[in-house]
């Protein structure tokens, strides 16, 4: 394997660790990625690699906020946090419309959305959306402060925002599910922590279900490339969550809805341009 593939898997796996976890859309900055570093893969195996990759992005959930996902306590005697346990049935509530959606019509919603055009038009949709959001929330007051105080009817609102990221790409899974947060009075720290965990089931799912489609016979090139970027989404990751939520305790979520507009106007203009050539 020539060093320059795994040059190119690093890139791939830096991309996806600093767009999985802010809210602009992780789907737009790969599609133009893909344009201008070509693995040389099979298509088949670019789609899994480029879904699951993401599973190193979950590890540093995982790692980074253990003590709040895992619900078994064994310091000095063992036994169940109720409030972990009431958090994930949450985060299942969560993810109930967006996996129906998706095992129900998954390959019919990638022939039909999956294109430029939407991807730019939902950027730019969704960046329009969280400027008016944050705009007309500065002086709401906040309603739900920790992830505790988050109930079934907001989980399950939250989780319809997911369903809109799962069919329309560019979206994005954080951005689209953020953005619901904060429109009933989810506080912005509780909004993006609660994302990082409802990104753990769906990930974890998404992934297992691109691995058996794709099969279990990879080649030692193609672990190797799925290897590195999964350990370069890791670490950017890991940097990334902590940056995120330290910014969002003093500022809004204003700057990615500029960034999410001039993105989507970049992705019509240059795909435009390829076509009129």
């Amino acid at each position: 394997m020539e060093i320059i593939e795994i040059l190119k898997a690093v890139l791939f796996g830096l991309v996806e660790g600093i767009t999985e976890w802010l809210p602009i859309s992780s789907t737009g900055h790969m599609i133009l990625l893909d344009e201008f570093v070509k693995l040389d893969v099979s298509e088949a195996f670019l789609s899994m690699f480029l879904v699951v990759i993401q599973l190193g992005a979950i590890l540093a959930v995982v790692v980074l906020f253990w003590g709040k996902l895992w619900p078994f306590s064994t310091k000095e005697k063992f036994f169940i946090k109720k409030d972990t346990f009431s958090m994930w049935f949450k985060i299942l509530v969560s993810c109930i419309p967006a996996a129906v959606v998706g095992i129900l019509f998954e390959e019919e919603l990638d022939a039909l959305f999956y294109n430029y055009q939407t991807v730019a038009m939902a950027l730019i949709i969704f960046g329009v959306l969280f400027i008016v959001i944050e705009h007309q929330n500065r002086d709401m007051k906040i309603k739900v402060n920790s992830i505790a105080e988050i109930n079934y009817p907001i989980a399950l609102w939250i989780g319809v925002f997911q369903v809109i990221a799962a069919v329309f790409p560019g979206t994005s899974r954080s951005g689209a599910t953020i953005l619901g947060a904060l429109m009933v009075g989810v506080s912005r720290p509780v909004a993006a922590e609660f994302t990082f965990f409802l990104a753990v089931p769906v990930m974890l799912g998404a992934s297992l279900l691109k691995i058996i489609k794709f099969g279990f016979s990879f080649t030692s090139a193609e672990i190797i490339l799925l290897m590195a970027g999964m350990a370069v989404a890791f670490l950017v990751s890991i940097a990334v969550i902590k940056l995120l939520l330290g910014y969002i305790r003093k500022h809004t979520f204003t700057v990615f809805g500029w960034y999410r507009i001039i993105l989507g106007i970049v992705v019509l203009a240059y795909f435009w341009m390829f076509s009129a050539a």
